[in-house]
């Protein structure tokens, strides 16, 4: 039988992938209590069921810097496709020029910027991390732009690495063969560094700057015209601070769950970001999209658009880009009948008075 939601692909990856791939790509910091918490925080929320509204013509289509895409979300930023399928990244790129929305390439790809941008038919952006030596940064956000990119999605909330604990305990590690395409000409050395550790924890430890800082957003701009979004807001205050300082976009995320264990589900995050930043900056939200009814349910507290990520790679394991085509058509065919059923007909139409929360 083909898969027919979200959980149904997960499900196919985890017989499909090996423990150190699938516990990489699905396991969460610490206890995992805000890994699970993305999830299930969207189950305490309830929609308003709406009737006799004409609901014979709908439009899910969105605007994001001003480049319109036919459905609210984007695909996330995440790592090393080609442990989930030999075709990796460029896979998910044609997938997402044929869904009609745009895929954010993370700087841990196993496929490079240049691969990507030219097997994509839509845009492109580049999801970047600092390093201590800045002229890596530089030559990753130049290369990136002269690729094609639309934008940069500056990474914020990973000073250090969260302790993944299924990471530390497999010992994670690249399988033999796959790189990290973009810094190929940067870092010689394997992935692992610590062999008593996460490699990539140890890596991050080595080689990312955490003294970054809001500071540091003017040498970004040096660097480059390209809109610039920060990927890893969790509180109102650093989106009001993100504001202030005239980013395009901010990310309301928590990594996945991957970074600090106990903070809240972004969907709880969300209203209170957009209450504070509204207006001045495009909102996405990160985390824990498992159905059509969740991106509703964003769209309605606040977001411009979602970011789907984990079911991204469960489909890319399922079926390579084809895989991918059916979770977002999935989602796609999830939120349309969604909107019908809220007797909403387009994303204008999608507020908060469809909202209703905590009935238990």
């Amino acid at each position: 039988m083909d898969p027919v939601t979200i959980s149904d692909i997960e499900e196919i990856a985890f017989e499909k992938l090996d423990k150190n791939a699938f516990d990489y790509y699905s396991s969460g910091a610490d206890d995992e209590i805000t890994l699970k918490e993305n999830c299930n925080a969207f189950n305490k929320i309830f929609l308003k069921y709406r009737v006799l509204v004409d609901v014979s013509k709908r439009d899910m289509s969105a605007a994001v810097l001003g480049h319109k895409i036919s459905v609210p979300f984007l695909i996330a930023p995440t790592a090393f496709h080609k442990m989930s399928h030999p075709d990796g990244e460029t896979a998910v790129a044609k997938a997402a020029g044929k869904a009609g929305t745009v895929m954010i390439l993370s700087t841990l790809a196993n496929s490079s910027v240049e691969e990507v941008t030219e097997a994509a038919s839509g845009p492109v952006w580049f999801q970047l991390y600092v390093f201590k030596d800045r002229e890596i940064t530089r030559d990753l956000i130049k290369r990136a732009e002269a690729a094609g990119v639309r934008a940069i999605v500056l990474t914020v909330d990973a000073p250090l690495l969260g302790q993944r604990v299924r990471d530390v305990k497999n010992k994670f590690d690249l399988p033999s063969g796959l790189t990290v395409k973009n810094l190929e000409k940067n870092f010689k050395e394997d992935l692992i560094i610590n062999k008593n550790d996460s490699g990539l924890a140890s890596y991050v430890k080595e080689n990312l700057d955490a003294s970054l800082n809001w500071n540091d957003l003017s040498w970004i701009r040096s660097v480059t015209n390209l809109p610039l979004i920060l990927k890893g807001s969790a509180c109102s205050e650093d989106a009001i601070l993100a504001a202030e300082h005239k980013v395009e976009g901010i990310v309301v995320s928590n990594h996945g769950g991957r970074q600090l264990d106990t903070c809240r589900a972004t969907i709880d995050v969300l209203p209170e970001v957009a209450e504070a930043v509204k207006g001045k900056t495009e909102i996405y939200l990160d985390g824990g999209i498992r159905r059509g009814t969740d991106i509703l349910k964003s769209i309605a507290l606040g977001a411009d658009a979602v970011l789907i990520g984990r079911p991204v790679i469960w489909g890319l394991a399922y079926n390579g880009e084809n895989g991918v085509t059916d979770v977002l058509n999935i989602l796609r065919k999830e939120l349309d009948l969604a909107m019908a059923l809220c007797g909403c007909t387009d994303l204008k139409n999608i507020t908060k008075d469809i909202i209703v929360r905590n009935l238990h």
